[in-house]
């Protein structure tokens, strides 16, 4: 997470950068080493140069792998702002993979569970949002497309269960996801509090509350659902947290005036000032 938050508008990271905010976070240089050389065995970015004069490229497939989040992060941004009303229909999934290929079914499993569906039964999965494309393109990539079905109804029953609000709540763990929010609004006030404050702040400082800040997100976000506000208890902790960390990115891009800023300035800044300007229209 460090790494990719640092992530430069040119797909790069400098050691420097790198270093210097994992000292402060509380890293070891010998584990941002560590970190690097697994990413680069990985082949998730290249590397150049020594110490902390190195310099890290990030490869054509790591990029690609951000834009999904970027993806997710601006429907929540958008259901937020009250402009994705839920249309009542239910976006099933089903899959019946051979044990010949286990290890394909279980990476179906698990990405279909990454979109936010919930199973219903062995091979089932409900989600409350039109992902058909994200699934398609996961089962074609894991060799699984031809043992798939999707399906969708407004007439989704689990037992005597039938209302909406209710299934949301027996399918999904909205209590733990709850408690990621209220911990991520824990984390973001004092910084919102630095950030507007008279004190002024080093590019270091700067970047380290980004990074603390997408590491809080993405804990926050990782297995929510975002299931559409109609079907979550009222209010729901995650649009406030995220009205926070909206507003520290916000501050965050005003002081970006270099551009060899980390993407994520601009990226997360420019989801949230898109989903406020749809809200104002």
């Amino acid at each position: 997470m460090l790494v990719h938050a640092l992530i430069r508008e040119d797909g790069t990271v400098g050691a420097d950068e790198l270093y210097t905010v994992a000292n402060t976070l509380g890293m070891s240089d010998q584990q941002v080493r560590l970190c690097v050389k697994r990413l680069v065995a990985e082949g998730r970015f290249t590397h150049e140069g020594r110490g902390r004069k190195a310099e890290l490229h990030a490869t054509a497939d790591t990029i690609r792998t951000l834009a999904p989040n970027a993806d997710f992060l601006r429907h929540a941004f958008t259901q937020d702002a009250g402009l994705a009303p839920w249309d009542g229909v239910w976006h099933v999934a089903a899959f019946a993979v051979p044990e010949s290929a286990r290890a394909a079914r279980d990476a179906l499993r698990e990405k279909l569970v990454h979109l936010g569906g919930a199973p219903l039964q062995g091979g089932l999965y409900v989600c409350a949002n039109a992902w058909e494309p994200y699934v398609e393109e996961a089962a074609h990539r894991l060799g699984a497309h031809d043992a798939l079905t999707l399906l969708t109804s407004t007439d989704l029953r689990q037992g005597d269960t039938h209302e909406p609000v209710e299934l949301a709540r027996r399918l999904w763990p909205l209590r733990e996801i709850a408690d990621r929010y209220h911990r991520l609004s824990r984390i973001a006030r004092p910084r919102l509090t630095r950030l507007v404050g008279p004190a002024g702040l080093s590019p270091s400082a700067l970047l380290t509350i980004a990074v603390e800040l997408a590491a809080e997100l993405t804990r926050a976000m990782e297995p929510d659902p975002l299931l559409p506000p109609q079907l979550l208890p009222r209010p729901w902790p995650g649009t406030q947290a995220r009205e926070l960390v909206a507003r520290c990115w916000a501050i965050l891009r005003e002081r970006d005036d270099d551009g060899a800023r980390p993407a994520l300035f601009r990226l997360y800044a420019d989801i949230t000032r898109e989903a406020a300007g749809r809200a104002t229209r």
